[in-house]
């Protein structure tokens, strides 16, 4: 994986029409795309769509993108995440409420193997999640791993929803200032 800052610099190439630096985006970037994108379809075929219309996404508005705002994995996962979640909605055939393993929080700590294997960055991450307040927690896992949206935390949570928009936003900057990103 890339540096946040040279995929900030490769996002301001794609902007400028720079295939050449798309393409190394998208080698640099695709299996994590992939993977928020599977966890919420659980299709492949769906998953592969939806990377595909998020990359077209990508690359008519790279010159929105704002580093002051996000990082570039956070600003094309959220993307790829809504646009996974609005298909869900649009085809009805499941339901994130309805679908078990999209109501599962992950687990605190992964198994030994699957530990060894993240990378040093991910384990920062995770770090940076546990020092949260135990329904910050559950609440940023819930929205940015498994998907749900704010008015599905709001019920879970019993709270407005402007409240968990403020939780979400006052976590990922914990977590931004943890990481020394923001």
């Amino acid at each position: 994986m890339l540096t946040p800052a040279e995929l900030v610099w490769l996002l301001a190439a794609v902007a400028k029409g720079d295939e050449a630096a798309f393409e190394r985006l998208y080698a640099a970037t695709r299996a994590k795309l992939y993977g928020v994108v599977l966890r919420i379809l659980h299709r492949q075929d769906l998953a592969e769509e939806v990377v595909q219309e998020t990359y077209v996404k990508v690359w008519n508005n790279a010159a929105q993108f704002d580093p002051a705002v996000s990082s570039p994995i956070t600003w094309m996962a959220a993307i790829a995440r809504n646009r996974a979640i609005d298909l869900v909605r649009k085809r009805g055939e499941l339901s994130l409420e309805d679908e078990p393993s999209a109501l599962e929080v992950a687990a605190e700590t992964p198994d030994p193997l699957a530990r060894r294997e993240m990378s040093e960055e991910l384990k920062r991450l995770l770090e940076c999640v546990g020092r949260l307040e135990p329904d910050r927690q559950k609440l940023v896992l819930l929205a940015y791993y498994n998907g749900w949206s704010r008015e599905q935390l709001a019920t879970k949570f019993e709270a407005p929803v402007n409240t968990v928009k403020t939780w979400l936003r006052r976590s990922m900057m914990d977590i931004r200032q943890c990481l020394g990103i923001g």
